[in-house]
């Protein structure tokens, strides 16, 4: 497997960037008892964005109004609290600088390519770093690809710098905001989805880690970590929706008389709570689906990869299987849910208020909208009730040509309804009997 990596480590002070800039530009004599690294090859190494001064000169320059701006403002400080650019850099713990790292895995098969493919991997992240992270020359320190150890690799280094909007004072100031380009673990996970993308548009053979960790390629150990992490999710959120939903059908039972009359929907605080929160967990279980199913599916196809070590797969399998049972149990639960949803619905869109009515409409459309509910099913909710046309028409039951209004539904709408259809059956594409 050949994994495309993309991380991204913090650079804290400015002596931090300072050793960064030695090790990226093999300033340190301890490399020559360094085995990782090559001096022979040094010269080997490519400035895909080169660099003709010191990491931190380059720094100053990048930050100059920056760090006139702060100058200004340190002028009307207390004696006892003003710092130097320097000081208030180092003493934030903040961020300086981003070194951004690019590599693929596989050292034989990156080993075994050409100068002008390595130079085509170079300007690969280097694109990435302008357009998909949006940094633009004036923010770049330095980026260089390192041939003289193991696996190739490039290094970036960026000034994160911004101008931001001060709400207390009302005006635009420098900062340096990492998270103005790395917003959180769900980005960096789409940034590596792109950069594994523009690898294989330029022709790269790579494969996407797996995803719910910064590491690409992870270790046995590393893996069943992420596998414990989702059974537990799981767990918890399945748990939570069983409590929900049996303390709403305690409810239920406890008001069968008195819930509905003639003219009106009667239900109590609680109840009324207890359907909304029931419907809040599913909709986070519902939420978390599609992710399990992903990390399922990546679990499955890695474990496959490694047929050596039997005993440790079958250990791997078996917490497959947890998770696939799972999510079955939860399929199970949803389903259930669903259909007491489904016999609520129905009553009150019978006998509750207007506005009940409008809020149960728009809970079946997006019910509908994540496939939850079939077209059929949405249509027998809806049955013999003033939502059953708009109901009809969002699912294609009727055409959307079809106005009639219907307040009071009876049989004789009904035959109505069945008599248009006919009519229409031979003209209307989205017409469904």
């Amino acid at each position: 497997m050949n994994y495309s990596i993309f991380r991204s480590e913090s650079i804290k002070t400015i002596p931090d960037l300072a050793q960064v800039g030695a090790h990226n530009d093999r300033e340190k004599k301890a490399y020559n008892s360094n085995p990782d690294i090559d001096i022979n090859k040094t010269w080997e190494n490519i400035d895909i964005i080169p660099l003709d001064t010191k990491y931190v000169k380059k720094f100053y320059e990048i930050t100059s109004e920056y760090r006139k701006q702060h100058e200004e403002r340190m002028k009307n400080e207390r004696a006892d609290r003003r710092k130097t650019f320097n000081q208030m850099l180092n003493s934030s713990q903040n961020v300086v600088a981003d070194n951004l790292l690019f590599n693929m895995t596989n050292s034989e098969y990156v080993k075994k390519l050409s100068k002008e493919d390595l130079i085509k991997f170079g300007n690969v992240c280097k694109d990435f770093v302008k357009e998909d992270l949006g940094y633009d020359d004036s923010q770049i320190i330095q980026m260089v690809m390192h041939n003289d150890e193991k696996t190739p690799h490039v290094h970036c280094t960026v000034v994160p710098l911004v101008k931001k909007l001060d709400k207390r004072t009302n005006t635009e100031r420098y900062t340096i905001s990492k998270k103005q380009y790395i917003h959180d673990k769900i980005h960096i996970s789409q940034l590596q989805d792109k950069f594994y993308e523009r690898l294989i548009k330029a022709g790269f053979e790579v494969d996407r880690g797996i995803k719910g960790s910064d590491r690409e390629h992870l270790s046995m150990k590393e893996f069943k970590k992420v596998t414990n992490y989702y059974n537990k999710e799981l767990d918890v959120k399945n748990q939570k929706l069983t409590e929900a939903m049996n303390k709403l059908n305690d409810n239920m039972k406890s008001n069968k008389d008195i819930l509905f009359d003639k003219d009106h929907v009667k239900i109590t605080k609680e109840t009324f709570d207890n359907i909304n929160n029931v419907i809040g967990e599913s909709k986070k279980v519902m939420d978390m689906q599609p992710k399990l199913e992903e990390v399922f599916n990546k679990v499955d196809t890695y474990t496959k990869s490694y047929n050596s070590l039997e005993r440790e797969n079958n250990n791997l399998k078996n917490k497959n299987e947890k998770l696939k049972d799972n999510i079955k149990n939860l399929m199970n639960t949803i389903n259930e849910l669903l259909e007491m949803l489904a016999k609520l619905f129905k009553k009150i869109l019978h006998i509750g208020t207007d506005k009940d009515k409008d809020e149960v409409e728009l809970n079946v459309k997006h019910l509908y909208g994540k496939e939850l509910y079939s077209k059929w099913e949405v249509d027998d909710i809806g049955k013999g009730s003033t939502k059953e046309v708009p109901l009809k028409i969002h699912v294609g039951l009727l055409p959307k040509g079809y106005d009639k209004s219907i307040k009071n539904l009876n049989r004789e709408s009904e035959k109505d309804i069945a008599e248009f259809q006919k009519q229409h059956k031979n003209k209307e594409d989205d017409l469904s009997l």
